[in-house]
């Protein structure tokens, strides 16, 4: 068995923090797990693409062009530019944004879930990143529970009530938009 996760985003979005967040839960379950980042120009705005392989016996962290079983974007636009590596049956989970690429991710995407950042950044606006997160531990993909999530949130040393509140945002907005 081998999950493959790719996060996409820009600097400051907490894509690295939020491959932590995942690897950390698989760890606490019992799998091996291989993690890089990408990550550029990313104090500047650039991109940053993170991959999370989880698995029994996982021995490189980079995962091939179409093998993600899941594709997490904090910024569409970097969700779309990663999209090759999307597996036909991967699911997609994004941010909203301008209406001509929505329409481009709802064409291209037939598993796609697209979360309104707006109801997010009203509550949360620098938890954006555990809101999806969230939103991905609905989905049912991970291959392990929310509860290993929780219980890796429930161990960070600053904001866990805000990133516990935003996780179940994530989780309700999951059923509101899947």
């Amino acid at each position: 068995m081998t999950f493959n996760c790719l996060i996409a985003g820009v600097g400051g979005q907490g894509t690295v923090l939020a491959s932590r967040l995942i690897a950390a839960a698989a760890m606490k379950r019992g799998y091996d797990v291989r993690t890089t980042e990408t990550i550029g120009m990313a104090q500047r705005g650039g991109s940053v693409v993170s991959h999370v392989r989880i698995g029994d016996e996982i021995y490189s962290p980079f995962m091939p062009l179409g093998s993600a079983d899941m594709l997490i974007g904090f910024d569409p636009t970097e969700a779309v530019r990663q999209l090759p590596y999307l597996s036909g049956q991967g699911k997609l989970i994004t941010c909203d944004g301008a209406p001509e690429m929505m329409e481009f991710i709802k064409n291209s995407v037939p598993n796609a879930v697209i979360v309104p950042s707006k109801q997010i950044k009203e509550q949360y606006a620098k938890m954006i990143n555990v809101a999806l997160i969230g939103t991905a531990a609905q989905s049912g993909l991970f291959p392990f529970g929310e509860d290993a999530m929780l219980e890796v949130i429930s161990e960070m040393k600053s904001f866990s009530k805000e990133n516990k509140e935003s996780f179940e945002l994530g989780k309700k907005l999951y059923h509101e938009q899947a």
